[in-house]
């Protein structure tokens, strides 16, 4: 069964043509089929060399937060807990359908129970594990079933958490990670029992989306049951819980437990306080208004037994926000790479949390920036480590290689 709508002439010399020019990054033959391709190339409306830029971005944000290792780790047991959602099945294309009861959804507790990082991180377990599913169901249902539909009900949707600054971090950094990373890959997204304060506060969100994602978004509001006629179409009531609009009971539970994780109030006995962890070194600095802190970091020749290195890091600021971010040197060619975009972070909110993996032969230079602040120094708290990939996080030592305060520069 070919895995490829049908093309004109033009565009499968395109396809043919964009497949030579990243054919250096595509390591699975059966996964980087024409498909794939075409993801990124509708994602940047035929343009090359943009959907070049975006597919090798993407996949050394792959690389980047150790997708491939994800089936080894185990979640945080409060994400899988009260992370709402639940995999149902899949429509009449075989493309999986995800339900989210997001009212359910206490962020405000979430985040004082986890990373930023880790939610993400799950979150994009989640994603990956029903993409699976989808490439398996194209093998006998077309290529349609690589897409998936998700249902977010929102009744009751309380803007006063989605107020809080690291709640608004948390969902643009997921808006950014599905557009940056997962292009067409929706077929389509159906919001029920929306109020108007949800109306209200999705007018700022649909900024951050393409064309392409908002044209698949159907919004209606509480209590009305019209995205069934469009729905049903393609979904068979029978698979979806009775609590979602369909005909799906489960011992006489309309919410069907064993299929979808329903979330709820996080008891505060869960909530994590945030200190610093008695095992890591921690540093204390100030970087002055207007100048950068940078840590240097060398990462050698890997032997052949020898695990990936991770830089990874834990930091807050007090009372204030700070830009951070991470750029390389490959130490051979001394081509220079962003690998964690300079970015304002509100780490005197809760403590910025997260790794990447790192190349050999390349220095890595961590940067907390302060250069934009004309009136007001930042005292930094941090550890930052280059960790074998194996090693318990709470037993290491910084192993920071040269530190050094600057002036502001371009770097």
């Amino acid at each position: 069964m070919s895995m490829v709508p049908e093309l004109t002439e033009n565009q499968q010399q395109i396809v043919a043509e964009f497949r030579k020019k990243v054919s250096d990054c595509l390591t699975d033959n059966e996964v980087h089929d024409d498909y794939f391709l075409l993801r990124w190339l509708r994602a940047r409306k035929w343009d090359m060399d943009a959907a070049e830029k975006m597919l090798r971005n993407a996949m050394k944000n792959r690389i980047s937060i150790n997708i491939d290792s994800l089936d080894k780790w185990e979640a945080p047991e409060v994400l899988r807990k009260y992370l709402p959602y639940g995999v149902v099945g899949y429509d009449k294309e075989g493309s999986p359908i995800i339900v989210c009861p997001f009212y359910q959804f206490d962020i405000y507790g979430m985040l004082h129970c986890v990373t930023r990082f880790d939610f993400i991180r799950y979150v994009v377990k989640i994603l990956e594990g029903v993409m699976k599913q989808g490439f398996e169901k194209s093998k006998t249902h077309g290529p349609k079933a690589r897409q998936v539909v998700v249902i977010f009900d929102v009744a009751d949707f309380n803007m006063t958490q989605y107020a809080w600054r690291p709640a608004v971090e948390l969902v643009m950094a997921m808006i950014k990670e599905y557009e940056q990373n997962y292009p067409e890959i929706l077929k389509m997204c159906y919001i029920i029992n929306a109020p108007k304060v949800f109306h209200f506060a999705f007018n700022f969100v649909k900024k951050l989306l393409d064309e392409y994602t908002m044209s698949k978004i159907s919004i209606t509001k509480y209590g009305s049951d019209k995205w069934k006629e469009s729905a049903f179409t393609h979904i068979d009531p029978d698979i979806l819980p009775k609590a979602f609009g369909g005909n799906l009971v489960e011992n006489g539970d309309e919410r069907c437990p064993s299929k979808v994780v329903w979330g709820g109030k996080i008891p505060k006995e869960l909530y994590v306080e945030q200190k610093d962890d008695d095992d890591k070194s921690f540093i204390e600095a100030i970087v002055n208004k207007g100048n950068k802190l940078k840590l240097e970091f060398d990462v050698g020749t890997k032997k052949p037994t020898e695990e990936d290195k991770l830089l990874s890091w834990d930091f807050r600021t007090i009372d204030h926000d700070i830009k951070f971010g991470i750029y390389s040197v490959d130490n051979a060619t001394g081509e220079k790479r962003s690998e964690v975009p300079l970015t304002k972070v509100y780490s005197n909110e809760m403590n910025e949390v997260g790794f990447i993996t790192t190349r050999p032969n390349t220095k890595y230079t961590v940067v907390f920036d302060n250069s934009g602040s004309y009136l007001r120094s930042k005292k930094l708290r941090y550890w930052v480590s280059l960790i074998s990939e194996n090693d318990d996080m709470l037993t290491l030592q910084s192993q920071v290689g040269q530190t050094e305060l600057v002036p502001a520069d371009d770097n």
